[in-house]
């Protein structure tokens, strides 16, 4: 049976006693995006209420969000600079934003101007999910899903909630 040596030091991310380094408490400062066309990107996150400067330009761009937290996006020549190896990532997506749209009136409509604007958007259309929210699910101009929800106003126990098929 080994033993570690009390000199060894402390990997551990919980807190320790050991040190006399004070507790620090981290807080969501930032969302970032990386995006291949920052207009688009821009326009499209406008749209949906972030309050982008209009006269905002890259290669970096950031907004602040009320209460605080801020939302970024860099171009991906920003990203190459900063890491040359870097290449856009691949496969499913790993974060998903999600925007209350007021009531599941507002969730239909907004996913019908975002739709129409712009098809491919088009993730999954608007259904009652099972969780007692309206929702829907589009895809911003760098294939990142966002989703639209609102709660149901009208719970229903006539019909079962319904999930469409995937918008394809």
């Amino acid at each position: 049976m080994s033993t570690s040596s009390s000199t060894s030091p402390d990997t551990s991310f919980g807190p320790s006693s050991s040190r006399s380094v004070p507790a620090v408490t981290p807080r969501v400062d930032m969302v970032g995006f990386v995006t291949a066309d920052l207009r688009a990107s821009l326009a499209f996150y406008r749209r949906l209420g972030i309050d982008v400067p209009v006269d905002a330009e890259g290669p970096h761009v950031e907004a602040t969000l009320p209460g605080g937290p801020r939302i970024a996006w860099d171009t991906e020549e920003s990203m190459r600079s900063l890491a040359p190896g870097w290449t856009p990532p691949t496969g499913s997506p790993r974060m998903v934003l999600a925007f209350h749209c007021g009531t599941p009136a507002g969730v239909d409509a907004l996913y019908a101007e975002l739709t129409s604007e712009r098809p491919a958007a088009a993730e999954r259309a608007p259904w009652d999910a099972p969780w007692g929210q309206r929702y829907a699910v589009v895809r911003d101009p760098d294939d990142i899903p966002v989703d639209l929800f609102a709660p149901l106003t009208e719970a229903s126990d006539e019909a079962p909630a319904t999930e469409p098929p995937p918008v394809s």
